[in-house]
């Protein structure tokens, strides 16, 4: 299992886009969480297999709003059941 930090840049907030990234990991059996940064971006910490997560990284780029970008870097361990939005 790979563990990752994703950080989403563009118009991601205000548009649903956490709820789509619950949806989409939850449909490709990934754990961790979403959240609103203060910046504007979202960031997601993510738990799943190398396949899973390049899956969910590419249907980043079809969510609500417009994403201008996308990067992913190795995390700690995430240790969440399931996938959940902290508000």
């Amino acid at each position: 299992m790979e563990n990752k930090k994703i950080i989403v840049r563009g118009y991601v907030q205000g548009v649903g886009f956490r709820w789509f990234v619950r949806r989409v990991a939850t449909s490709l059996g990934i754990d961790g969480t979403v959240r609103n940064l203060p910046n504007g971006d979202v960031e997601i910490m993510a738990r799943g297999t190398e396949k899973q997560i390049n899956e969910m990284i590419k249907t980043l780029y079809s969510g609500p709003g417009r994403v201008e970008g996308v990067s992913a870097e190795n995390s700690r361990e995430i240790k969440t059941e399931g996938f959940h939005i902290i508000f």
